[in-house]
């Protein structure tokens, strides 16, 4: 065997172990009796240490030394291996696995101070994973920013500086188009009625195969906190449901598809190798996002999901554009995942601003609460009444995703572009959305995006599905002219 085929050989099995690992994650957040959350956190643990030891393998070094590769795909997987060899010989075996070890039973103890509005339950345990990621962050910063060496796992090439002058230019047009909408003599209803969570799932699954979502290779489940999990031929989602609100369910599981079939969607030549999962986290959110939003939200879609809910609900909506006004209605509210589009990334920019400081050792956990109820109040003009509303409300703190949350934002901009070049590119793409069909714009989604990859990196297959470097004009004037409309301004 040549050595490229050496090495080949070696990342499928790490690659393999890596989803093994990620199956016992999801069992964890969706089926895992709660007695075993100890054990589950060794186990996890135990298969950490064994993923790092063979990350960080001397074998990698000598075999990218002396593999030739043979094309652009050969060349990419020699970039990715060698770039996660790299960053896994940082870091220190016992750190890697006590990371494991202590995230793993940090999601269950802020599950139950979640449910219990109990913060200082969690907070010893957020000091405790917040003192390992900045350990970590330390050893793979080789003296730089800390934060921008966590955001190398999520959004290679990112820093924290450039998302914060991104955020900077982003906010006054939010804020603006917000008090204008806001302030507006029109405002749609609140949707009322009661919603069967049986009714609200099966519905759900007909979502999700409108857009394309394949269950035969995946599965839907009810989890805390959404998410999609798995890559290849294994792909699963999660979504949750409350009874006064639908649209909580039937968009998270949307936004979880986008997720989903992003990794459905990757070339199947690269299944179990370093390339074959999504660009970025930032990439990986376009996709979510605009099968969500752009996709999801627009009046054509919601047209024929009005449709669909007359059919399983009792629904107190006199008309297909009241409805559509209704699930695009913008009002204060205290949970990101719930929030409406245009104060999406307010929420991102709150908790970068926080996690960044959390890593720089400028703001303490203890005050952490204090910080974020004050920024809530002054951003969103509304008192935050309990911690499952406030600093409690999202997972990824718990589970040491530092540096993930502006990736959300990113992905808004990144689906804003892809969004305009899908409407050049599907002319008659409303005429399908109304009768729910969405394979035109998925297929392109998939062919432009999905398919690569790793391939290219995340500005690569933006750019090169666009036709130009990603900004972020496309996604505010698609804001301001949706909402100028829904609201009569």
């Amino acid at each position: 065997m040549t050595a490229f085929a050496e090495l080949m050989a070696f990342q499928r099995e790490t690659e393999a172990l890596a989803q093994v690992a990620g199956r016992l994650g999801w069992d964890q957040e969706t089926m895992m009796p709660r007695a075993a959350a100890q054990q589950r956190s060794e186990e996890i643990a135990a298969l950490e240490a064994v993923l790092h030891a063979r990350r960080t393998d001397p074998r990698i070094g000598d075999w990218l030394a002396a593999a030739d590769p043979q094309d652009d795909v050969a060349a990419a997987q020699l970039r990715e291996i060698r770039r996660g060899y790299e960053r896994n010989s940082k870091v220190p075996g016992a750190l890697a696995a006590e990371i494991a070890r202590c995230t793993s039973l940090a999601q269950g103890i802020w599950a139950q101070a979640r449910a219990d509005e109990d913060v200082a339950a969690f907070l010893p345990t957020l000091e405790e994973v917040l003192r390992l990621r900045r350990e970590e962050a330390a050893a793979l910063a080789d003296g730089g920013d800390p934060y921008d060496a966590l955001l190398q796992d999520y959004e290679p090439g990112a820093t924290g500086a450039g998302i914060a002058a991104l955020f900077d230019r982003m906010r006054p047009r939010l804020v603006a188009l917000r008090e204008a909408i806001l302030g507006a003599d029109y405002q749609p209803p609140a949707l009322g009625g009661h919603y069967p969570e049986a009714a609200q799932l099966r519905l759900s699954r007909e979502i999700a195969r409108a857009f394309g979502y394949d269950f035969t290779r995946g599965r839907l489940d009810l989890a805390v906190h959404p998410f999609s999990s798995g890559s290849g031929s294994d792909v699963r989602i999660t979504t949750r449901v409350s009874e006064n609100d639908p649209f909580n369910c039937f968009y998270s599981t949307i936004h979880e598809v986008g997720h989903a079939c992003y990794e459905l969607g990757v070339d199947p030549d690269f299944a179990l190798t370093a390339l074959g999962q999504g660009a970025s986290m930032g990439v990986h959110e376009s996709q979510s996002r605009i099968y969500e939003n752009q996709l999801g939200r627009s009046h054509a879609f919601t047209g024929w999901l009005f449709g669909r809910m007359r059919q399983a609900f009792d629904l107190p909506v006199a008309d297909a554009d009241t409805f559509h006004a209704i699930v695009n209605r913008v009002t204060p509210g205290f949970i990101r995942t719930e929030a409406d589009e245009v104060q999406y990334n307010l929420h991102v920019m709150l908790r970068f601003d926080l996690e960044r400081a959390l890593v720089a050792g400028t703001l303490a956990v203890a005050d952490l609460e204090e910080a974020w109820n004050n920024r809530f109040l002054a951003d969103f003009g509304v008192a935050v009444q309990r911690p499952s509303d406030g600093v409690l409300q999202d997972v990824h703190w718990s589970v040491g995703l530092f540096g993930y949350f502006p990736t959300y934002s990113l992905g808004n901009v990144y689906a804003g572009c892809l969004h305009q070049a899908l409407r050049r590119a599907v002319p008659d793409l409303d005429a399908d959305l109304a009768e729910g069909r969405t394979a035109p714009a998925t297929e392109w989604l998939r062919e432009t995006v999905q398919r690569h990859g790793k391939r290219l990196l995340p500005g690569e297959v933006i750019a090169a599905a666009c036709g130009a470097e990603p900004t972020e004009a496309p996604l505010l004037e698609y804001l301001e002219q949706k909402f100028r409309a829904i609201y009569r301004l």
